[in-house]
Order: C-alpha cells, then sequence, then structure tokens
C-alpha cells in the first residue's frame, strides 16, 4: 500500500517540469500576445486552499521528512515563490473563506463566524466577488470542494430537497460542487449546482436539524462530556443511530457536540435522516474532487479559466483513503496531509498533460491554523512524536496568535513569476480581489473590496513591500500585525479554544491562555510570542490600538 501511494507520488512530481532561467516579467500593462507566447494578462488561475494545515505541515516550511513528506508543495515552492508572511484573515474558517472571496474582513459582518448547515449564504448575490471578477474579464469559473459559507437566504428554511440556492452560482461561479459545510457537519452529501447530488427521487427527504444551542456555547458547556446512555439524547429528525446512542459503530469516539449521526462510521454534528442514496465516501472524497477538477481543466483548456479547489483535509474527521493509511508515523492527520499533497500533484500533473502548466497560476494556501484535537479521538495526539504543526509560531486554530493565521502560502507561474523566490512581504488573502483585478485589467466596483489591497509586485516577486499591517480575526477577537509589532487589544478570553489545543502529555499544541489584558510582541525578536512587551513599549501599543479602532470603525 505505502508503495502505491510513492509511485503515485512519483509519478506526479516527475511530471512537473519548468522552463529555466526565467526572468521576472512585469505583468502591469501588458496588453497583446502572439501566438506563441501566452497572454501574461489572462492566466489560468488555481487556488488550492487546504483545512487546517499548519505553517510546520510542509517541507518547504521545516517539516520533518521522516514525519511528513509533501513533494508536490516543495515543487511549487522551487518553481514560484514562497511566502514566509501570508495570512488568513481568521483562525477560523467560514471568516477566512469570506475574505478571500469579497476581499473584505468578515469581522465587519454579523454572523460570519462558523456556520452550520442552517446558516443562509453570507454573501450578497450579484456583488462584486473573486470569481465575479474573473468573470468579467472573461474567465469561466468553478468551485470544487468545501464551502462552508451559507446557503439559502433565511435561517433553518433550506430544503435540501428542492433547488439550493442563492449559493455559489449567484455570487459568481459559472460551475460548482460542494461539500456544503463541513466534513464533520451533516448533511453529508455534495450539492451539484442548486441541487443534491445522487439524491433519488425514490429515497426518503433529506432532513437535516441541529441543536438550539450555539456552535461555541455548545462546545463550550458541554466540552468532553458524555451522556449516560441511559438518557441519552434523541436524534432531531429521524431515528438514525448517533454516536451517543451508538458508540460501538463508531471508528474512534467524538465529544459531545461531535456525537451526532452516524455515517461511515464517524458521528457528526447535527442529526440527518432521508437522503441516504446522496451520502458521500469519506474515503472517495479526494478523488472525487481531483477528477471533477481534472474535468474542468481539460474543458476549458482553450479559455481561461478560475479554479478554486477547496479540500477538506486536514479538518477531522480524518478518513483517509486506503491508499494513503499508514503512509506517516503521524497516523490519521499526517496520513490525510500526505493524501492533500497527492492531490496538489495530480492537478498539476494535468495542466502539464493539456500543456497549460507555463500560463496558468497556481496557489496554495489554508484557511486557518492546525489543531490536533478537534472533537474526536482520532490519535493525533498520541501520535504527534513532537512534530509541531506551527513551526515557530505559536498557537493554532481559533487562536489569535500567529500560528492561528499566518498560513503557508505558495505560488508558482513559470511565465511571470521567476522560481526560487522566498519573500517575507506581509500580504493576507483578502488582497486576493484587488491584485487579481489589477492582473486582469478588471475595474474594482464602488465599495467592492474595502479592504483589498493590490498587491501584484510583492505577489510576482518584484517587491518585499506589501501591507503595512494586517488584521487578524479569532476566537478571542482581533489582532493587529505592523511591520515587526504584533498587538492584542485587552479582552475577555473565552476557553474553549484553549481546552482544544491544551489535551494530551506532551502536547507540542500546549497554549498558555491569555488573560484579559492587552499584548505586545515583537515578531522580528520573537516569532513565538512568548514574550508580552506592552508595559515596555506603550506607545507602539498606544499607536497599535488607535490603528486597529480606525481599520474597525472607519475612523
Amino acid at each position: 500500500m505505502k508503495k502505491c501511494v510513492e509511485s503515485k507520488w512519483n509519478s506526479f512530481t516527475s511530471a512537473i517540469t519548468l522552463i529555466s532561467s526565467l526572468l521576472l516579467i512585469n505583468v502591469v500593462g501588458c496588453s497583446s500576445s502572439t501566438s506563441d507566447e501566452p497572454d501574461l494578462t489572462r492566466p489560468n488561475v488555481i487556488i488550492i486552499y487546504a483545512d487546517d494545515i499548519g505553517y510546520g505541515d510542509v517541507g518547504a516550511y521545516g517539516a520533518n521528512p521522516e514525519l511528513i513528506q509533501t513533494p508536490n508543495l516543495d515543487k511549487i515552492a522551487e518553481n514560484g515563490i514562497k511566502f514566509t508572511s501570508a495570512y488568513a484573515t481568521s483562525a477560523m474558517c467560514s471568516p477566512s473563506r469570506y475574505s478571500l472571496l469579497t476581499g473584505e474582513y468578515a469581522f465587519r459582518l454579523p454572523g460570519s463566524g462558523i456556520l452550520s448547515a442552517e446558516d443562509p449564504l453570507i454573501i450578497e448575490p450579484g456583488s462584486f466577488t473573486l470569481p465575479e471578477m474573473f468573470r468579467e474579464a472573461g474567465y469561466r469559473t468553478s468551485i470544487i470542494g468545501k464551502w462552508h459559507l451559507g446557503l439559502g437566504d433565511e435561517v433553518g428554511t433550506l430544503d435540501w430537497n428542492a433547488a439550493i440556492k442563492p449559493g455559489p452560482l449567484e455570487v459568481g461561479f459559472d460551475e460548482s460542487f460542494l461539500l456544503p459545510v463541513t466534513n464533520d457537519r451533516v448533511p453529508t452529501v455534495y450539492v451539484d449546482g442548486h441541487y443534491v447530488h445522487n439524491l433519488s427521487p425514490d429515497d426518503d427527504p433529506l432532513l437535516v436539524a441541529y441543536p438550539e444551542e450555539g456552535h461555541h456555547a455548545y462546545q463550550e458547556e458541554r466540552f468532553g462530556e458524555y451522556d449516560d446512555p441511559a438518557d441519552v439524547h434523541q436524534p432531531l429528525v429521524g431515528d438514525l443511530p448517533t454516536g451517543l446512542s451508538h458508540p460501538e459503530l463508531l471508528l474512534y469516539p467524538a465529544d459531545v457536540q461531535h456525537s451526532g449521526t452516524i455515517v461511515n462510521g464517524i458521528s457528526r454534528i447535527g442529526h440527518m435522516a432521508g437522503g441516504q442514496s446522496a451520502w458521500w465516501d469519506d474515503e472517495e472524497m479526494p478523488f472525487e474532487f481531483t477528477r471533477r477538477s481534472q474535468d474542468f481543466i481539460k474543458e476549458n483548456r482553450d479559455n481561461p479559466f478560475f479554479l478554486l479547489l477547496s479540500m477538506p483535509e486536514n479538518h477531522v474527521p480524518r478518513i483517509p483513503h486506503p491508499d494513503f493509511l499508514d503512509t506517516s508515523p503521524l497516523g490519521l492527520r499526517g496520513d490525510t496531509i500526505h493524501q492533500f499533497d497527492w492531490v496538489v500533484g495530480a492537478i498539476i500533473e494535468t495542466l502539464e498533460e493539456q500543456g497549460l502548466a507555463d500560463n496558468t497560476i497556481v496557489i496554495f494556501s489554508s484557511d486557518n491554523g492546525p489543531v490536533l484535537y478537534d472533537g474526536y479521538d482520532d490519535g493525533a495526539l498520541e501520535n504527534h512524536m513532537y512534530h509541531d504543526p506551527n513551526g515557530p509560531f505559536r498557537g493554532g486554530k481559533y487562536i489569535a496568535f500567529e500560528g492561528g493565521t499566518r498560513m503557508p502560502t505558495l505560488a508558482q507561474w513559470p511565465a511571470g513569476i521567476e522560481a526560487g523566490l522566498v519573500s517575507d512581504a506581509i500580504i493576507s488573502q483578502v488582497d486576493f480581489l484587488a491584485t487579481f483585478a489589477a492582473l486582469t485589467g478588471v475595474e474594482m466596483r464602488d465599495g467592492a473590496g474595502p479592504d483589498s489591497q493590490n498587491l501584484l509586485s510583492a505577489f510576482l516577486g518584484e517587491s518585499e513591500l506589501g501591507r503595512v499591517e494586517v488584521v487578524q480575526q479569532s476566537s478571542d477577537g482581533l489582532g493587529i500585525r505592523k511591520g515587526k509589532w504584533k498587538y492584542i487589544p485587552p479582552s475577555e478570553r473565552s476557553d474553549w479554544a484553549y481546552n482544544r489545543h491544551n489535551m494530551g502529555d506532551p502536547n507540542p499544541m500546549h497554549i498558555e491562555e491569555l488573560t484579559s489584558q492587552a499584548y505586545l510582541f515583537n515578531l522580528d525578536e520573537d516569532p513565538g510570542e512568548t514574550l508580552n512587551l506592552i508595559e515596555d513599549y506603550p506607545d507602539v501599543a498606544a499607536e497599535l490600538a488607535e490603528l486597529l479602532d480606525e481599520i474597525v470603525n472607519g475612523k
């Protein structure tokens, strides 16, 4: 089995051949090309977006090759540019995805926390989004994979047996094939365009329900508790087994929040009934998304295209395909990172086969930092072998420290980005909208992308000048980085995220909980954010507090 995976990796990595001795090309202002030259104003763009993969999980960023191997991601770093100060806007998934597509910090939008399947679409239909901008430039646009930005127009009213809209097709995508929420939540079905994929009319109606408690409140109140089997909660819909009622059916245990309906041996958040003809196979999911992405590339080889391939790795539950099982000594978490890297190789191989690699921008990044335990006893704690998924940084998913939002970010474009570059320019995923609008020559609409900055020169490796400042959202509120300084305002902190990270002994994710005081760190001297300098540099803290207030309140 392991040899099978290695042969797949080798076939993909050997297919990645790039033109050598490329000169850095200034794209701004180019508007013409010959039949033998790529049109540098309209390259294809593919964003391969990971879930919960951290800075230290990638070989190019220092991952131990004896524990994790990412040859295809590492090739992107070798053939393009590696960013060392690139950020998601949030340490949580839905807000990061919102910002990437809209060019707006998600903290500006009420209700933009971690969404459930009962939450409506949080992007305004018809707005000037990243895919809509590409469409205006003449691109075909598609999203394949995780969505997690809401569907429908009212809370709790979506009928999964009818047309599911508004959704991606109403915000700029020509095509969509979705994991609608997360792989640990119901419904465990794909949504193809406006309809549940493979839902048989002969099946019982697909019903979905969530507990009334809010996402975070439920975690905080019920963290780690298990009900007495004699007093188990009945499913909110249907009568299918749950993790609480039938723990003997589980591949591995889960906390109360994740102990809803059991699918493929894993209990999920929420309850579901009916629609079993459409339920996905977790192990086949990476192949399903890869095949569809390859088909999209082939179908549009003669036209410019934008593809957002949004993979669920390394989000829980971690159920790698048997081809990748036991390929990492870190257990399931390492196996799924290997699986993700294989997907990256498969996409790049398809570009090579279609003759599209030279003029296609391939970007890899992640939506937020890593977490070992996130509701499932899947062995991630026991098998971590001192692997630090955050590399030199502190924190992780949900947390205001750098590990929550500073993301591994790589880009290759043989026709436009010199190979082997490393950039410390501060960039954010919120900047993709203005940056690609500048590249394609599309004019930004009035009021669109209010937080997005044109960082094309930094993105192409022409300049080390990126953002002056970047805002970071977390479960504890906001933080801000300006140059070498990082400021976290005083706030009441919630302990649920720290509970998530501080399990297991020994545990490399052990994170001291923030107190309610303010924090100031010098990231140049202290990238791990271990020394609070708030009392030593009060003027710096005051300046950053004022800047953050201006950004948040528009003063």
